[in-house]
């Protein structure tokens, strides 16, 4: 890394999910304390908290067997089973191609999933009908790695390879997402940017995604060169994903030349030395983690140590805190101004959702009883907190958050 060795020692821990549980448990304490700017924290409503999400999981779930919070929920929305689509795409290959091809689709989809807007529709020409939301990106994600836009082999579309990543121009991506000035999505200029970058990031790390052929799928290989005994921790593969990844993400703040990613300054964050008062939330990464999970099993490579995870710091979990009366903004500009990604009470309002998570899936777990205790974290969003805010958000303001953030389309 050309670092000093505290420096380096920083970085790494910036990049763990006991730093993020750490620094966001901070920001919660200084809250607990009364001594926050932007948020005061009435703990007792947890409980009805609790309450509903346990109804909505009884509800979506009605025999507790909830999968983990990842975009492979999103594929089959509407009744259409695209991954059963993808299965007979891939259904000549070999079981570690499947697994690849998988985690290709997963790593492209997920990145171009940061909040889609009010107003965007993808018009899916296969069944006629149009999603919005994270659903609408995962369709048009699909159908994208579908027609090959993600690979420069026409005669293998589906995949995703560094040399059609790179190339990935900003109109062409516009024009697959179906932009235009009357189905506009923010940011897309800084989703192909990410997935340009993406491409340039394959080729820099040939130890995780293969020198010859650099692909994400081939993260595959590079986990279970150090797994043992084919098992990988959780917080492992969030490393990797990390290490990997980290010089995708436009403006963020670095040590020295070191690009940190989600990771945002905050006065009650606490630390030392060159890492203190940074807050890493990794929201996206840690989302591709839990995305990952499931075609790393395929190929007979079990993840292990899920709760090691944290809650994602995004808008559907961070909405359900403060429409439960959990987060209570101290000023009318917390739900009245537009905020960029890094201002206070953004960072603020992200690492208490991280930490409050961290006190609500016991409860929820409580409430279901036998069959819920065993539910990871993972599960606990998708049964759960993420429907929970949504549903608020669609009876309260028509789906938006409560809080607007200017998107960059990289972060929430």
């Amino acid at each position: 890394m050309n670092l000093d060795p505290a420096a380096d020692a920083a970085v790494a821990y910036l990049r763990t999910p006991q730093a993020i549980r750490e620094r966001a448990g901070a920001v919660l304490a200084r809250g607990l304390d009364d001594g926050l700017r932007h948020f005061r924290i009435d703990l007792p409503c947890l409980a009805s908290t609790a309450d509903l999400v346990a109804a909505i999981t009884r509800e979506r779930f009605a025999d507790l067997h909830v999968p983990l919070h990842s975009r492979w929920r999103h594929f089959d929305v509407g009744g259409c089973d695209r991954t059963a689509e993808l299965e007979r795409a891939l259904e000549r290959r070999s079981v570690d191609e499947r697994a690849r091809a998988r985690l290709d689709l997963a790593v492209v989809s997920v990145l171009l999933d940061a909040g889609a807007g009010q107003a965007w529709r993808y018009h899916e020409a296969e069944t006629g009908r149009a999603y919005a939301r994270s659903e609408g990106l995962a369709v048009a994600s699909f159908r994208l790695f579908a027609r090959g836009v993600f690979s420069a082999d026409p005669a293998d579309p589906w995949r995703a390879d560094a040399a059609a990543l790179r190339a990935l121009t900003d109109a062409r991506l516009a024009e697959g997402l179906q932009v235009t000035e009357h189905n506009p999505l923010p940011g897309v200029s800084g989703r192909a940017g990410v997935l340009r970058a993406l491409g340039c990031a394959l080729e820099q790390a040939p130890d995780l995604f293969d020198k010859d052929a650099p692909r994400p799928g081939h993260l595959l290989d590079a986990l279970r060169g150090s797994a043992v005994g084919r098992r990988v921790a959780a917080a492992d593969v969030l490393a990797a994903v990390l290490r990997g990844l980290g010089s995708i993400w436009p403006g963020r703040l670095s040590l020295g030349p070191v690009p940190l990613g989600d990771v945002w300054r905050h006065s009650a964050a606490s630390g030392s030395g060159p890492g203190a008062g940074l807050v890493p939330l990794h929201k996206l990464s840690q989302w591709l983690t839990y995305s990952l999970i499931e075609p790393l099993e395929t190929a007979r490579l079990r993840v292990t140590d899920l709760e090691a995870l944290t809650g994602l710091a995004e808008y559907r979990n961070g909405g359900l805190l403060i429409d439960t009366g959990v987060l209570v903004p101290r000023h009318t500009g917390v739900v009245r101004e537009t905020h960029r990604p890094g201002d206070e009470v953004v960072v603020e309002w992200r690492a208490l959702t991280v930490a409050l998570l961290d006190r609500l899936a016991p409860l929820v777990r409580a409430r279901l009883g036998p069959a819920g205790r065993t539910l990871p974290l993972g599960s606990i969003l998708e049964g759960g907190t993420w429907a929970a805010g949504r549903r608020l958000a669609g009876e309260r303001r028509d789906g938006a958050p409560p809080i607007v953030v200017e998107s960059d389309g990289t972060v929430m």
